[in-house]
């Protein structure tokens, strides 16, 4: 199995719309572009913020403020899933 983009719009606290697109973990954008073209939803503004969480964490999320068109929904996550990463451990020991 490919890497992927999951793309889900929340509304109201619920998921609303999702779709994932293949994915390469350095360049989300293009996959991003693809998601939201095919979700009829504008593209958001992609800021310093959204790179510093997706390099450290692999995802992000975008308010309806990121977006130069009004949206319907309250929030859009985006999440790079690689099926083929090990799970990380915790190390915090209350969770041994």
């Amino acid at each position: 199995m490919a890497t992927a983009l999951w793309v889900r719009t929340i509304r109201h606290q619920r998921m609303d719309k999702q779709i994932t697109e293949p994915c390469l973990r350095d360049d989300p954008q293009d996959a991003l572009a693809e998601a939201c073209h095919k979700l009829d939803i504008s593209r958001p503004l992609w800021l310093d913020k959204n790179q510093r969480e997706w390099d450290e964490f692999g995802q992000t999320r975008f308010l309806p403020d990121d977006f130069i068109d009004s949206v319907n929904f309250d929030r859009l996550e985006i999440e790079f899933i690689d099926p083929d990463a090990k799970k990380k451990r915790s190390t915090d020991p209350r969770n041994a």
